[in-house]
């Protein structure tokens, strides 16, 4: 497995440097991130970066962001704030400009209120257990050492991304686009820790937990966080588990010491601070296997409240994420002047393999040209993109751009409407105000 994010003459030194940082890491008695949970007020909102207000409905959220202040956690940026308890943090648009998204300004989603603020590495453990011949219980030492080591660039988009825009409105954090970030993650091929162990026969899905609990009655979805992947599925081979994040250790809010990087598959099964991984011999029923995360078995996970209320939706679980792109500049918040030359700029990914082709609109998707793709940094990767636009007439102008993958998916221009509000990948449009020169 390869990253693309770096030249392959690089590969070896990468590593190298990233072995003996977290072999350095792992000396230290404990990484304390921070002593108190409680978020810091930002003063001031990011450079270009102007605050939503603090709610938007019963539309549709019309902002690229969702509403909310903006607040700064140890170890990150300030970022939007959704909730703090679970911490729900979302990333300004503006940091979307490259193919990586900085550590300090990844989006942050935890799913229950007590989160890890400090892993003592002398104590911590990779715990292997189950329907297997033998169970493990690996040091960080152990983990980084004994398999080999891997990267992959990999967009981590939370399954509720964009949610905000749905109508009618839904319950669930009101994200708006900022939801998801891409970063090259690097640690150990997730099979080969199953191979470690030996899978028994009979075995059908692999449970994964993190550090993370609930205060909710014990073997309840509101104490303890569990997420499965089949054990026939092809995903299973790609799955790392990452102690590093873009050549450093992993954020403690993205998941430190050790996380899952499920590529293609939306942030639900990325599970942070890993701790267990179990091999079942019988599917998974906890909560949030049979009851959250949970999609109509329709054509694009599309259905109506109506539907919904009748009780005759069948659900199942979300994985991959379809096709999407986005303009990222310029953002709608300066009138241009009209016969300024433009670089419309932005980026594209797609679960299910790497983006083929992305098409810009001037005219509010009356006419597409293609753009110019930037590198290939893999098939789970975004992939940046530009078209060279001059306005030669005042006026208003709506940009659209839509992506096609490799395998022939292509952004739709309709929404999605689903009780979870998921899956929402609707060409997006952006207002630009060309004004004349003076």
């Amino acid at each position: 497995m390869k990253s693309g994010l770096v030249p392959s003459s690089k590969k070896t030194s990468r590593r190298n440097f990233i072995r003996t940082g977290m072999l350095a890491a792992a000396a230290a008695p404990a990484l304390a991130a921070w002593p108190t949970n409680a978020p810091q007020p930002a003063e001031q909102p990011p450079p270009n970066q102007q605050p939503a207000p603090e709610f938007t409905g019963p539309g549709a959220n019309p902002y690229w962001t969702s509403p909310g202040q903006f607040a700064t956690y140890p170890q990150k940026a300030p970022l939007i704030l959704l909730t703090d308890r679970p911490v729900q943090l979302e990333t300004p648009r503006h940091y979307f400009l490259s193919t990586v998204t900085p550590n300090d300004a990844f989006f942050v989603r935890w799913h229950l209120q007590t989160i890890p603020n400090a892993v003592d590495l002398k104590e911590w453990r990779l715990h292997v257990e189950g329907n297997v011949e033998r169970t493990l219980a690996l040091s960080f030492p152990e983990l980084v050492t004994r398999f080999k080591t891997v990267s992959i660039a990999a967009v981590n988009q939370c399954s509720g991304n964009s949610r905000s825009r749905l109508q009618p409105r839904v319950a669930g954090g009101q994200w708006g686009n900022g939801a998801m970030g891409n970063a090259a993650w690097t640690g150990v091929r997730l099979r080969e820790i199953l191979d470690a162990a030996g899978v028994k026969s009979g075995s059908v899905q692999v449970q994964f937990e993190g550090l993370d609990r609930g205060l909710g009655p014990r073997g309840l979805g509101s104490n303890r966080f569990m997420k499965s992947l089949e054990l026939t599925d092809p995903v299973i081979d790609v799955c790392v588990v990452a102690v590093a994040m873009n050549d450093e250790p992993l954020p403690m809010l993205n998941g430190f010491p050790a996380r899952l990087i499920v590529p293609g598959y939306f942030a639900t099964y990325w599970l942070k601070s890993l701790s267990s991984i179990r091999i079942l011999d019988m599917p998974d029923d906890n909560f949030w296997m049979k009851q959250a995360y949970r999609i109509p078995d329709t054509p694009r996970g599309n259905t109506t409240p109506e539907d919904m209320k009748s009780g005759k939706v069948v659900t199942i679980p979300i994985t991959k994420m379809p096709v999407r792109s986005f303009l990222i500049s310029p953002d709608g918040s300066s009138k241009i002047p009209a016969g300024f030359p433009l670089r419309l700029r932005g980026i594209a990914f797609s679960g299910y393999g790497g983006v083929k082709k992305v098409e810009v609109s001037t005219d509010d998707a009356a006419n597409w040209t293609d753009a110019q793709l930037g590198p290939d940094a893999g098939a789970y990767s975004f992939r940046t993109w530009s078209l060279n636009w001059t306005p030669k007439t005042a006026g208003r102008y709506l940009i659209a751009v839509r992506a096609t993958d490799t395998k022939g998916n292509v952004q739709p221009d309709e929404g999605v409407w689903n009780p979870g509000g998921y899956l929402w990948n609707k060409i997006e449009h952006q207002e630009i105000v060309v004004g004349e020169a003076s």
